[in-house]
């Protein structure tokens, strides 16, 4: 990779680095890369995004998350002096205290690749990294649908599934910082398998927008009855939605089992964590109360009484934007006089 993504003016110091500073947060996604600069409130400045083709290994991926986030600012008319910070948010297993990125399933031959420091170099700004879905949980709960809570949890249903937890105010992390890992709770102990970790009966293996659309195309092999499914090559999780919505009846089947093994996975995270909102994200929840509306009643008429009761599920305020502001609100955290702390 080379040294730096382009001549950009140093950071500037004291007061003024302090008090008028800004992140620039990037997200790399299983299928996309946003960037954008974001201030301390969450207020977003620009935001851009393209395809993150993981095929083309990190090194190539890595040099055009550096040049989105370039574009992010020249995009935002703030001057690089104000851009003082970077946050990066990617799936993980990660270490995020040496900024390194371990081997995410969705992201193949990533293997111990230390974002941070070549963020550093690209830039001339510290960097920190964090899993992509607690920093956007971090985003929901300071400036999205859980804000005022003390107890949240948000899940991002996208190529994959992953997740945040805050718990009484603090993000929750884990004994080895992965902690929160959602999408691998078991909702079939004999079920399909999990492309994400091997096991199986995974949350992530009947929700994800991925399986959404592998579990479509079984359908269509084994259908006796049309479908307007079978008309497309490749038909989506959103393909399958539109279809639902429209009374295809090979599409209700797929969407209902899709909402049954969330609102079952839901309710055991509302059970386990008795969270005030339950904030679900990404591009599977586009399809909204289609998809909020039966899990969202499971949940109050399966879970325990008073968790029950007393949580709310309820969709990302901040939508595509999550990640970013979320990369930017750990960059706010953890980087203070120039490097980032413990």
């Amino acid at each position: 990779m080379a040294a730096s993504v382009g001549s950009l003016p140093a950071v500037a110091d004291g007061a003024a680095a302090a008090t008028q500073g800004l992140a620039l947060g990037l997200d790399v996604g299983g299928t996309k890369l946003a960037a954008g600069v974001v201030d301390a409130d969450g207020v977003v400045h620009s935001f851009v995004l393209e395809p993150t083709r993981s095929e083309e290994g990190h090194t190539a991926v890595l040099e055009r998350l550096f040049r989105l986030g370039e574009q992010a600012v020249a995009e935002s008319g703030v001057p690089w002096e104000r851009i003082d910070r970077v946050g990066i948010g990617c799936g993980g297993p990660l270490d995020a205290e040496r900024g390194v990125v371990l081997g995410p399933p969705h992201l193949p031959g990533w293997l111990d690749v230390p974002v941070t420091a070549l963020a550093e170099v690209a830039y001339g700004r510290p960097a920190v990294l964090e899993n992509d879905a607690t920093a956007a949980a971090a985003a929901e709960h300071r400036h999205g649908a859980g804000a005022g809570t003390r107890n949240m949890v948000y899940l991002t249903i996208s190529t994959g599934v992953g997740g945040g937890i805050v718990i009484e105010g603090a993000l929750y992390r884990g004994s080895m910082g992965n902690g929160g890992e959602l999408g691998h709770v078991t909702v079939d102990v004999d079920g399909r398998l999990c492309h994400g970790c091997g096991r199986l009966g995974c949350l992530e293996a009947y929700v994800s927008g991925t399986s959404i659309a592998e579990r479509a195309r079984e359908a269509l092999a084994e259908a006796t009855e049309p479908s307007v499914l079978a008309a497309l090559d490749e038909p989506t999780a959103a393909d399958v939605a539109a279809a639902a919505r429209a009374g295809d009846a090979l599409a209700e089947k797929v969407w209902d089992a899709t909402t049954t093994a969330l609102a079952c996975g839901v309710t055991s995270i509302v059970n386990l964590f008795e969270p005030e909102a339950v904030v679900l994200g990404g591009g599977v929840t586009r399809s909204g109360e289609q998809l909020l509306a039966p899990v969202r009643e499971t949940v109050r008429t399966s879970a325990m009484g008073p968790a029950g009761r007393g949580a709310t599920v309820v969709l990302s305020a901040l939508g595509d934007r999550a990640g970013v502001v979320g990369a930017a609100a750990i960059a706010f955290d953890r980087i203070g006089t120039g490097r980032a702390s413990a």
